[in-house]
């Protein structure tokens, strides 16, 4: 059999958001790709032991934790469990997003109605919890000369959508602050890249793919006539978190099934 070029080699993984969705296809893609270990991070701990459970299926360890990635305390205590539980954190998924653990609260109203303690769930998830996993993560790759990072963003944040400004502007900050995080980390062996979706069958959007003829409006714009499967994004993401891309860094990667073009 020829080489896995996808192996994680015995990294231990941690993916924030990894309850449902994309965050656990992706933690079952590492368990399914020789990780050491993987961290299973959700908002509701039922839903992260669910998936802890998945990976071991499989026969790789796992840990899942509860925890708020807009909170640093909460951060640095995910951390702190899983370099007890297994000793380090080579891989970083920033995965949680959209507006935090239940956007159904959120109020979807035009930008122009909005107070700015409307935009604050956004902001929080997107931007902030982005910055509290790499400020954690961090010193330790760097101890170690070795890490990937991978933040997933939206195709909102690269072309810009309406009713979602604030989404939109969330999502390219943290682009842009993980471009930068390539600049100073690439001289220790770390890379950090994102991966944009598109329409993707996540539980945040599931709802709105019940109607056919929603789904068909949707499809227009995508020169792949299907929608998103969580699975599409995992491949993206785990050939960036192993060593197949260790010469790529600062990029952003669309998996959007040809909803927006870039070069």
């Amino acid at each position: 059999m020829g080489k896995n070029i996808l192996d994680l080699g015995g990294r231990v993984g941690l993916v924030t958001g990894a309850g449902q969705g994309v965050g656990r296809a992706v933690a079952l893609r590492f368990a399914e790709n020789n990780a050491a270990g993987v961290v299973v991070n959700d908002f509701r701990l039922e839903r992260a032991e669910a998936v802890a459970a998945e990976v071991e299926k499989l026969g790789v360890n796992a840990l899942p934790v509860q925890c708020d990635v807009t909170s640093f305390a909460s951060v640095s205590e995910m951390f702190e469990k899983a370099r007890a539980k297994f000793g380090k954190v080579d891989i970083l998924v920033n995965n949680a997003g959209n507006a935090g653990p239940d956007p159904a609260k959120v109020a979807r109203k035009p930008f122009w109605e909005q107070e700015p303690k409307d935009w604050e769930p956004f902001l929080a998830t997107n931007l902030f919890g982005v910055l509290n996993c790499v400020r954690v993560a961090g010193p330790q790759m760097i101890a170690n000369k070795y890490g990937k990072i991978v933040t997933v963003i939206s195709d909102a944040g690269r072309v810009g959508e309406p009713h979602l400004e604030i989404y939109s502007g969330a999502k390219a900050a943290a682009a842009g602050f993980m471009r930068a995080v390539a600049k100073d980390l690439g001289r220790a062996n770390i890379t950090a890249n994102c991966v944009a979706l598109g329409a993707t069958r996540t539980p945040a959007i599931e709802r709105g793919l019940t109607d056919p003829e929603a789904v068909k409006r949707i499809l227009k714009v995508y020169q792949i006539k299907r929608i998103g499967e969580p699975e599409d994004a995992a491949n993206m993401i785990l050939f960036l978190s192993s060593d197949a891309s260790s010469w790529i860094t600062g990029q952003t990667f669309p998996v959007n099934g040809g909803y927006s073009f870039t070069m």
